[in-house]
């Protein structure tokens, strides 16, 4: 597909959202014969590091930062299993580093990092974890995510699966209520059947900011197949629960993923801008409607959504059902909510 004409070139963006992995191993043996889509992503993208984030960023849109959202990468391969997580943080900050010389650039890498902690390891671990990551991080450690997506068809999530009901868990908890005392966010991964869980933790630690990724997940593909039209007033419904809990943001993005399936396979060809912002808009403009723009971010979750578009098509889309929003909206959504959250320094 030939690539798009950048719209608004000028329109400075924070990505708050991308990764950062390299398997030179390609997929661990008890992955390869699993028909997925992620499986999909981690044979086609085995490598996404520096090279490959500057190739997206610096194709035409002005993206003038991004943050690094942890994806199980580079952990320490020695040690205590709760600080093995600290070696992402170890290795995405060397590359934080690299972009804030200047050699790359203006764009700011990585100038925020959430790493991984397990929350349910009980408060002293998690506060020897969490403090060797902000040792680790240089100034740019800003939080953790827990992926707590589950779902017991295993045609919808496969080897991604968390552990059911973490969120409601109380060693969890404990080792959440951690985060507000070092002053720590909270970015969550779950399944749209599981927002309660979500609403349930966000009124539970009213002070702890929490950041909703990818829309909450709207449900597609195995048993929720053709389904996305009856679910929608589900998902809505959850959304303007959550959206009471003022501690609580949502990044709008997410949704080229396989868990919507509007696309099967990666090699399929990728849809214009103009239907991915036909497709994501009744879900963007609900967050929106929601939770006001100063608490909405557009995000690139690249390179997981290349699954389903690239990056120059992406925010392409984001500025398509931008459009009619005034400009401090569209400061917000583009920029303005991610530097607040993760404490940006442009």
């Amino acid at each position: 597909m030939t690539k798009e004409q950048i719209l608004e070139p000028d329109l400075p963006i924070i990505d708050p959202h991308h990764h950062l992995w390299d398997r030179p191993g390609g997929l661990p043996r008890e992955l390869a014969s699993l028909d997925h889509g992620f499986t999909d992503i981690l044979r086609n993208i085995p490598r996404y590091l520096l090279d490959e984030l500057l190739a997206d960023v610096k194709g035409g849109h002005n993206i003038r930062a991004t943050v690094y959202m942890e994806c199980g990468s580079m952990y320490r391969a020695a040690g205590p299993d709760h600080v093995k997580p600290v070696g992402e943080t170890e290795f995405v900050n060397g590359v934080a580093a690299m972009t804030a010389s200047g050699t790359y650039g203006a764009v700011r890498a990585c100038a925020g990092i959430v790493g991984h902690v397990d929350l349910t390891l009980g408060s002293k671990l998690v506060k020897e974890a969490l403090a060797a990551h902000i040792a680790a991080g240089n100034g740019r450690f800003r939080g953790i995510r827990q992926i707590g997506a589950f779902d017991r068809d295993p045609a919808v999530l496969g080897f991604l699966n968390a552990r059911p009901g973490l969120y409601r868990d109380g060693k969890f908890r404990e080792g959440f209520a951690v985060l507000r005392e070092l002053g720590l966010s909270f970015d969550a991964w779950l399944l749209e059947p599981q927002l309660p869980d979500l609403i349930d933790l966000a009124r539970a630690f009213p002070d702890t900011t929490i950041v909703l990724d990818h829309v909450g997940t709207p449900l597609g593909i195995g048993s929720y197949a053709g389904k996305l039209t009856e679910r929608f007033g589900i998902w809505r419904d959850a959304i303007r629960a959550l959206a009471k809990s003022e501690n609580v943001y949502v990044k709008c993005g997410g949704l080229p993923m396989p868990f919507l399936g509007w696309k099967k396979r990666m090699a399929e060809p990728d849809p214009s801008s103009e239907t991915l912002a036909q497709q994501w808009r009744p879900y963007i403009e609900a967050c929106i409607e929601a939770f006001g723009a100063k608490r909405c971010m557009f995000e690139s979750n690249f390179p997981v959504d290349r699954f389903g578009c690239d990056y120059i098509s992406l925010w392409n889309a984001f500025k398509r059902i931008a459009n009619d929003y005034s400009a401090s909206e569209k400061t917000a959504l583009f920029s303005g909510t991610a530097k607040n959250v993760y404490r940006i320094a442009l």
